[in-house]
């Protein structure tokens, strides 16, 4: 029976998908083909207003045919037109949703490093192309150990997309573990962490190398599911009764930024060192949360 309830809600969001894609296509082609600075400057807002146009959409129809509540902690002070970068735990593709519900026009767009292989998703791919996601080729450390190259290439894709940033206020979001938690991937990686995955630094070093100076701040974002980690059916199956959000803010640490940390293994000690004080405290925060009741 639940096909029933689902069936609808998925058409609903293919159709406001395409309404906000059709439009946001003609733009970027016009940015495309005109590759000026001031076209490229009089595009870039409307491409993010009907991307977060359609984000809202999905959130409204997120509320309207389910009962999930959202419990929301630490989104005072956000700016709409700050620069942030946004790392989260990741347990499923909801948490997709929660957070561009959460921060829609409270900060700028979120913009998240996609798998290459995501730019053939059907009408989305071009979608993401189109609002300047960077689309990178996330090689295994087996395959840079074979061919150090490629991970160089990821890295000159951050930077070419972090200098296309630095002129416009973004949210850069990066899932630091890189992959989906499951309980067979906590054990096999011996996680030293009860609910998280290790966190992976690299990328998130990137980042702070070529934008560190100009970013706000880091938002840490920890997503709860007190009744377990739901799939995209149980939430639109309205089976997702509550769902918790902490976002702590912390300044960029200055001794972090333009560190060499693919090249210096001291740096890159110090970087990963830092990352896990964070999944320290989001692992704490965690048990927190699904302790607390509302």
């Amino acid at each position: 029976m639940v096909w029933l309830r689902v069936v609808p809600i998925l058409l609903l969001i293919v159709l406001n998908t395409l309404l906000h894609c059709m439009p946001l296509f003609v733009v970027a082609l016009v940015k495309a083909v005109l590759p000026f600075a001031p076209v490229r400057r009089a595009c870039n807002p409307l491409l993010t207003g009907l991307a977060e146009s359609w984000v809202s959409v999905n959130s409204a129809m997120m509320a309207m045919f389910t009962g999930t509540r959202f419990s929301v902690e630490g989104q005072a002070d956000l700016l709409r037109d700050g620069h942030y970068l946004v790392l989260a735990n990741h347990q499923s593709w909801v948490d997709i949703l929660v957070l561009q519900k959460v921060f829609n026009r409270r900060i700028p767009l979120l913009r998240f490093f996609l798998k290459r292989s995501l730019f053939w998703v059907p009408v989305l791919g071009l979608a993401w192309w189109a609002l300047d996601f960077p689309f990178m080729g996330r090689y295994t450390r087996k395959q840079i150990a074979k061919n150090p190259e490629l991970g160089r290439r990821d890295m000159e894709v951050t930077r070419k997309a972090c200098e296309k940033f630095q002129s416009i206020p973004v949210a850069v979001m990066n899932f630091v573990e890189g992959t989906r938690f499951t309980a067979t991937k906590h054990a096999a990686q011996n996680s030293p962490f009860q609910h998280l995955l290790k966190p992976k630094s690299g990328g998130v070093a990137f980042v702070l190398d070529a934008m560190g100076k100009g970013l706000n701040a880091l938002l840490d974002v920890t997503i709860v599911y007190p009744k377990g980690i739901p799939s995209m059916m149980d939430l639109m199956g309205n089976r997702v009764p509550e769902i918790k959000v902490l976002i702590r803010q912390h300044p960029i640490p200055a001794e972090l930024i333009g560190g060499n940390y693919q090249d210096d293994r001291s740096f890159r000690a110090q970087f990963q060192q830092w990352m896990n004080g964070l999944w320290l405290q989001k692992d704490a925060d965690i048990s927190a949360l699904l302790a607390s009741r509302n």
